[in-house]
């Protein structure tokens, strides 16, 4: 772990072929990650941008698209989980994660098997698969919990999909009969860029909304107290200028957490962030926070929906990108 005494994690929200063969050992090596998150939009940017690719999709000659897509994937997963492998075996993380089609967001039944069988195919322990925290999403991670699949459960704003998550985890536990690692990815940066032009308008500090909303979801997490369950903050690269690099790491580091991060926001925070927990926060300054956005007028609940529905789309359409250029 990047901090044994807080038991926080470090991983690279980042997938690239080449990246793997070089970069991401050494960041292993040096300590800096245990671990390391995909998603259709990074397997698109990788498999669209990078050379490293060419050969094996050639080879694959008229498969259907997403068997190509598939088996490109399953390469990287399997090169990953190999690499992190050792500090799998040293109970260090040591997971990498793939999601499930998200054109499945909705179908409890076509979840279960793609994640059943994606894990098979894998054939490696320390892969997550990834579920959206849909209704169809929670019945999905029970079963696959409950079937000693360790479960990454993605997009997540509020907290009662963070409680659904941990239940759904909590009774597939019980039904494994032994631990099984999971993780709940609350998105956090996002809702900063939906909602800070408004309030800096209106006079409301900007760039807290996401990280009090995460920090009140990690503290209902923490609560819980699911085996083998942890807060995961995810979406946590900063696209704003007048924000440090490594800003949503720092403003989010926790007992019990793990942070996955594009790879030069985990490099900025390594050379310069504090390395002190700064959750739990007091929860009336996250209620003071949020009065002072209903008092704009501002229906915050109706922003995460919003904020959930397009994070699905964007996922689908990278998808959808991914499948038209095979």
């Amino acid at each position: 772990m990047y901090l044994k005494d807080l038991k926080f994690s470090l991983w690279a929200d980042f997938i690239e072929r080449n990246y793997l063969d070089k970069e991401f050992r050494e960041l292993i090596e040096a300590g800096i990650i245990n671990g390391a998150t995909s998603n259709p939009a990074i397997f698109k940017n990788a498999i669209l941008s990078s050379s490293a690719y060419k050969e094996q999709l050639s080879s694959l000659g008229s498969l259907p698209a997403k068997e190509k897509y598939e088996a490109v994937a399953i390469y990287d997963i399997q090169k990953a989980a190999d690499i992190l492998k050792p500090l799998y075996d040293a109970n260090d993380d040591g997971y990498v994660s793939i999601e499930v089609d998200p054109y499945l967001c909705d179908d409890a039944k076509g979840t279960i098997e793609e994640g059943k069988r994606l894990f098979a195919q894998i054939n490696r322990k320390n892969v997550m698969i990834k579920v959206p925290a849909t209704d169809a999403g929670y019945v999905a991670m029970r079963e696959l919990v409950g079937s000693g699949i360790p479960v990454n459960a993605t997009l997540i704003f509020k907290k009662e999909q963070a409680i659904s998550c941990a239940e759904a985890f909590r009774e597939g536990v019980a039904k494994n009969g032994s631990k099984v690692d999971t993780v709940i990815s609350v998105f956090v940066s996002r809702i900063d860029r939906a909602l800070d032009d408004e309030l800096s308008k209106g006079g409301v500090d900007v760039a807290l909304s996401g990280i009090y909303n995460s920090a009140d979801i990690y503290a209902e997490v923490e609560k819980m107290g699911v085996k083998g369950c942890r807060t995961l903050f995810a979406s946590t690269g900063v696209k704003d200028d007048s924000l440090q690099a490594h800003y949503y790491v720092e403003k989010l580091l926790a007992y019990n957490s793990v942070n996955t991060a594009p790879v030069e926001t985990i490099k900025a925070f390594h050379a310069n962030g504090a390395k002190i927990s700064v959750l739990p926060i007091s929860t009336q300054i996250i209620e003071e926070h949020f009065e002072k956005i209903k008092n704009l007028g501002i229906d915050f609940n109706a922003v995460l929906d919003k904020q959930i529905s397009d994070g699905l789309k964007s996922f689908k359409d990278a998808f959808k990108d991914i499948l038209e250029s095979l």
